[in-house]
């Protein structure tokens, strides 16, 4: 049986694969052997947090090591002059911060960037949240729960924090807010709708204040109301 804390070898050349790939997206940023480390560095560091396997699991590899790739490239001043990041934590990262994220990239855009993560992971987003998040027409069910890590916590701006209490980190030089919203874990979809419009509130807040113009169009019911 295979040990799921051990990235295996089959995986460590999908991430060459993936290496390959990223090293043109980045290509005059980082180098195939920065790229590369990274990636296993992630794989290990996300299998031994996990005792889930399954063949899906090299995607998130791949994907959370785009994202920290990305943050790095941000933090240092290659890509992104001048546009704000904003990162959203939660405890779980499925619920609240997904919600919170899936708002900030509709209506922000290309505008800024933006990340979640959670302090405790789980292995899958809230259901619930999926669907009260679609209501409005935003498809959070391709965002997956993970930590954070140094290199969005270095590229962040601004940090919104929902109920991790002392496990949120803290960085000098970073703007943090607090948002006092319910967690949707075991609540009912109206219950969920109400934490999912607070929630889009604070984020228009929040591009207020980072003046960015929200993009409203095609949201259902929500933009209207």
């Amino acid at each position: 049986m295979r040990d799921p804390k051990v990235v295996t070898d089959s995986e460590r050349g999908g991430l060459h694969r993936a290496a390959l790939q990223l090293r043109d997206q980045y290509l005059g940023i980082f180098g195939l052997e920065t790229i590369e480390a990274l990636l296993i560095a992630t794989a290990e560091e996300m299998a031994a947090r996990s005792t889930v396997y399954n063949q899906f699991r090299l995607i998130l590899f791949e994907r959370l090591a785009g994202e920290r790739l990305q943050a790095l490239a941000k933090s240092q001043g290659r890509i992104g002059e001048g546009l704000p990041g904003v990162l959203f934590l939660c405890v779980h990262n499925a619920g609240r911060s997904q919600m919170a994220l899936g708002w900030f990239t509709r209506l922000a855009g290309l505008h800024a960037f933006a990340w979640s993560g959670g302090s405790e992971p789980t292995d899958s987003l809230n259901q619930t949240a999926i669907a009260a998040m679609a209501e409005v027409g935003i498809d959070i069910s391709e965002g997956y729960s993970k930590p954070w890590t140094d290199e969005v916590l270095n590229a962040a701006d601004v940090v919104i924090t929902m109920g991790c209490g002392d496990a949120c980190p803290l960085y000098p030089g970073k703007k943090y807010e607090d948002w006092d919203v319910d967690d949707p874990e075991g609540r009912t979809i109206d219950e969920v709708r109400v934490i999912r419009d607070q929630i889009g509130l604070r984020v228009l807040d929040l591009l207020a204040e980072l003046d960015i113009v929200p993009d409203l169009s095609g949201l259902k019911d929500w933009a209207s109301s």
